[in-house]
């Protein structure tokens, strides 16, 4: 594929880094024929025959024949909506206290994954400590400048919840182990590279075994990373 050069000037290095010497100009509207890519990095062919490395940024200010600029996608960025594995750490409100909740991500297909998440939460009266799996399904935005960098989602899952009392309320509070289920929303954000952030909102339903299952709330935002 042949594109044509509509800056000024590109610059070829004689490999995919900026670590490399600078061995060719090329000035605008000559051509050059792409040979091919290594993650940030084309390599080009000049009219004389010359070969060399040029950037992505550089790339992406280049013309195809029918004058449109060549579509160039961060690496990175395609990634984000199809990698395999994610991590997090997220700190936020629990029912009123104060939480903070790491979890692991498997992608099963492009908008389905499974999470696993531990979180501990910390109260005035009691630590409470949760495992919870569940369903994501991610909603891929249109490959267009900005939306394509955000990842909106909704998701369910059931788990565990620990509540044990602190030692100066262990008398008048009884440690348990309840079930509970939750539905949420939130959306995740590309940032850079492999690192992305992400915010939530959960509601749950801990059910109890006194016959009076209780309603919490959740929101928590932090920052995760893929591969």
């Amino acid at each position: 594929m042949e594109v044509q050069v509509a800056d000024p000037f590109i610059e070829l290095r004689t490999g995919p880094g900026r670590g490399y010497p600078v061995t060719q100009v090329v000035e605008r509207g000559a051509t050059v024929a792409i040979v091919m890519r290594r993650t940030d990095w084309y390599q080009v062919r000049t009219e004389g025959g010359i070969k060399g490395w040029v950037h992505r940024r550089d790339m992406a200010r280049t013309l195809e024949g029918t004058g449109e600029l060549l579509p160039v996608a961060d690496p990175s960025l395609v990634d984000f909506t199809n990698h395999d594995w994610e991590f997090g750490l997220e700190v936020g409100d629990f029912g009123g206290a104060n939480a903070i909740s790491g979890y692991g991500s498997y992608s099963l297909n492009e908008s389905l994954s499974t999470e696993l998440h531990l979180s501990h939460i910390l109260g005035d009266q009691t630590n409470q400590y949760i495992i919870d799996i569940g369903i994501v399904h991610s909603i891929i935005m249109p490959d267009v400048k900005i939306l394509n960098r955000f990842t909106p989602f909704v998701g369910l899952g059931t788990g565990v919840l620990r509540l044990e009392p602190k030692a100066q309320f262990a008398q008048q509070l009884d440690s348990r182990t309840d079930q509970i289920a939750y539905v949420g929303a939130g959306v995740k954000f590309y940032l850079t590279r492999q690192f992305i952030a992400r915010a939530e909102y959960r509601w749950h339903v801990v059910f109890t075994n006194r016959d009076d299952n209780q309603e919490v709330e959740e929101w928590k935002a932090g920052f995760a990373f893929f591969f």
